[in-house]
């Protein structure tokens, strides 16, 4: 049955305030990261995956990690490295002995939110059977196939200053990650915050009770896998008008022939239509999470550089300049005409 306008609005209201508190939670532990908190929710409620760019020690894994507890997901970490087998990443058949007969291990990949740490520095085969899981979300061990649990998400990460003993991921993997987000240094005031949380006397730090000068935070989950897949209902709800679909085109379509735009020769290759889809799906996701029933132009604008920045491969000329993918984002959305 279609919602009205309001009915939509309310909906998207009621249901992003558990967003909210997900956030208030996280935020006990965890000091800025705003955008990526909240690209991590988008995902989560687009059912997609998310590729993480940063330098070592900003928290990304306990960030991801302290999500997943406050939302009572199944949380598996992943350690990417060249020996890694296949059968190390999705499991493996084993003879019991017993039974007489084969019987399935299953491997790490079979939880709500897996951490694909250093995603890069494993080689192709690894690549391939995490491709499957990202794509068809499901996984095949022998001559078994197992449909894994929802919600599913694969969260990667890779280190963007040291290259040696990395493997580049293959562009077809790359475009299957809705967004690819850039981790930056805390601020002055939230490294000082930073520091105080964890200048705790026995050197160890406890996610789960954070020491500070007159308080004690405990963590609480505040969110089901239900509550989510709900969540995802309203989503699909979410106004978009015809000419916010055919801007989100004219923008995608500008990266493949930007000579209107300035940036034709910038620009190697386009985005493909994953591009279009996630950015449809993102801006849908935007506006649920600020409480809104429709789309505007600037959803669209927000989302543009974590949707597109790994689909475009820059030209050699561009590379020469030292002109970046978001540099060429810039440029196409400062052009297209805006509804």
């Amino acid at each position: 049955m279609p919602y009205s306008d309001a009915e939509i609005n309310k909906r998207a209201r009621e249901e992003a305030v558990f967003f909210e508190r997900i956030k208030k939670e996280v935020g006990k532990v965890i000091v800025g990261h705003r955008q990526m908190i909240d690209r991590l929710l988008m995902a989560l409620l687009t059912n997609e995956h998310i590729l993480i760019e940063g330098v070592p020690g900003l928290a990304k894994t306990l960030t991801i990690k302290i999500l997943a507890d406050v939302m009572h997901l199944q949380f598996s970490r992943i350690q990417f490295t060249p020996d890694l087998l296949p059968s190390d990443l999705i499991g493996v058949v084993i003879y019991d002995h017993k039974q007489g007969e084969f019987i399935p291990k299953k491997g790490p990949v079979f939880a709500n939110i897996v951490l694909a740490d250093e995603i890069n520095r494993s080689p192709a085969k690894v690549q391939s059977a995490l491709l499957q899981a990202m794509q068809e979300r499901q996984v095949t061990i022998g001559n078994f196939t197992y449909p894994l649990d929802e919600p599913f998400m694969i969260l990667a990460t890779q280190n963007p200053i040291e290259l040696e003993g990395t493997y580049a991921l293959p562009e077809a993997q790359l475009d299957r990650f809705m967004f690819k987000i850039r981790i930056d240094y805390p601020s002055w005031e939230e490294e000082k915050e930073i520091m105080e949380r964890n200048a705790l006397s026995s050197g160890a730090y406890n996610p789960f009770k954070i020491c500070m000068s007159d308080s004690s935070a405990q963590i609480s989950k505040v969110v089901t896998s239900d509550e989510i897949i709900k969540a995802r209902d309203v989503l699909d709800t979410i106004y978009m008008d015809d000419s916010v679909k055919d801007y989100i085109i004219n923008i995608v379509h500008a990266t493949r022939n930007g000579q209107a735009y300035g940036v034709k020769d910038m620009i190697e290759y386009g985005s493909s239509p994953r591009g279009s889809i996630f950015l449809n799906k993102a801006s849908k996701a935007n506006a649920f999470l600020q409480g809104r029933g429709y789309i505007i132009p600037d959803d669209v604008k927000d989302v543009a550089y974590d949707v597109l920045r790994h689909r475009i491969i820059l030209s050699y000329e561009a590379d020469a300049r030292g002109v970046t993918a978001d540099d060429v984002i810039k440029e196409i959305l400062k052009k297209v005409k805006v509804p």
